[in-house]
């Protein structure tokens, strides 16, 4: 069984609605993904609907920002409720702060490059988080920059001129609020220290004592030494260990299906979880 926990569509950072997707997710040979856009079960509605139609198992979740001792970081949130209000009012805080800063960003580079804030709304189109992606590809269609990665080497690095905070939880808050909602927490790609700043091991602890179920392990971002530092922690702290592509359709290089996770795993998030795996 192929299964792949942790991709993005348009109602988030992704190029793809999510019926489409969910299309291309079956058409890869995949046996079960999961849809977890940023902040946000926009596309939970759609996703669940492409999956019935073309017969494949869906996994509904969400990748919520959060901050561990001053280092931003994702866990991902898989099968709550999503009208739970302790996580639905945090992830509606986290998506007005996101616009907010994506208004400000905009704002500081326009005084140096040609962008406007209708360049955005353009490109993020029918997004229910806009964020730094969507200015990213406003910039590629202004000819800026030839891509999203260029973008975000230096005119959106978080250590860039041009950076902006935004609000996110603390994360043992986070994983509260997910556990609260009936949802099943795994850190993601939490040791990408290619993206910038990576959390102390001592993080883990506090995130497990909090309630923490996993760690996505197998990532592209992720080192062969990194991947045996994340199994020995997720080995020490009984977690699961997951891996999945984070899929963004074209706004990255990632593909559908590279990394998996293993049927068993899938299988105890289920058995964790509130909402009901779609299927066919």
């Amino acid at each position: 069984m192929r299964i792949d926990l942790h991709t993005h569509s348009r109602a988030s950072d992704g190029t793809q609605t999510p019926a489409e997707l969910v299309t291309a997710a079956r058409a890869a040979g995949l046996d079960v993904v999961a849809l977890t856009d940023h902040d946000t079960t926009a596309g939970w509605g759609e996703a669940a609907a492409a999956a019935r139609e073309v017969g494949i198992a869906l996994v509904r979740g969400t990748e919520v920002s959060a901050r561990a001792r001053g280092v931003s970081v994702h866990l991902l949130s898989y099968l709550q409720d999503p009208e739970h209000p302790a996580l639905a009012d945090e992830l509606a805080r986290a998506r007005e702060s996101r616009v907010h800063r994506a208004r400000h960003i905009v704002e500081r580079l326009a005084r140096d490059v040609p962008i406007t804030w209708q360049d955005v709304l353009d490109q993020a189109r029918d997004a229910v988080v806009v964020g730094r992606p969507h200015i990213a590809d406003a910039l590629v269609a202004r000819g800026v920059v030839p891509d999203r990665d260029a973008a975000f080497a230096h005119l959106l690095a978080s250590n860039g001129p041009y950076h902006v905070d935004h609000y996110a939880p603390e994360a043992p808050v986070a994983v509260a609020a997910i556990r609260a909602s009936g949802g099943v927490p795994v850190f993601a790609h939490p040791a990408a220290d290619a993206r910038g700043r990576i959390v102390p091991d001592r993080v883990f602890d506090e995130l497990a004592d909090a309630g923490l179920a996993g760690l996505e392990v197998y990532h592209r971002d992720h080192s062969a030494a990194q991947r045996e530092r994340l199994l020995a922690i997720a080995d020490r702290l009984d977690l699961l260990v997951t891996g999945s592509s984070d899929y963004h359709g074209t706004g990255k290089l990632n593909l559908l299906g590279e990394n998996l996770t293993a049927p068993d795993v899938l299988d105890e998030i289920v058995r964790q979880g509130t909402t009901e795996v779609v299927t066919a």
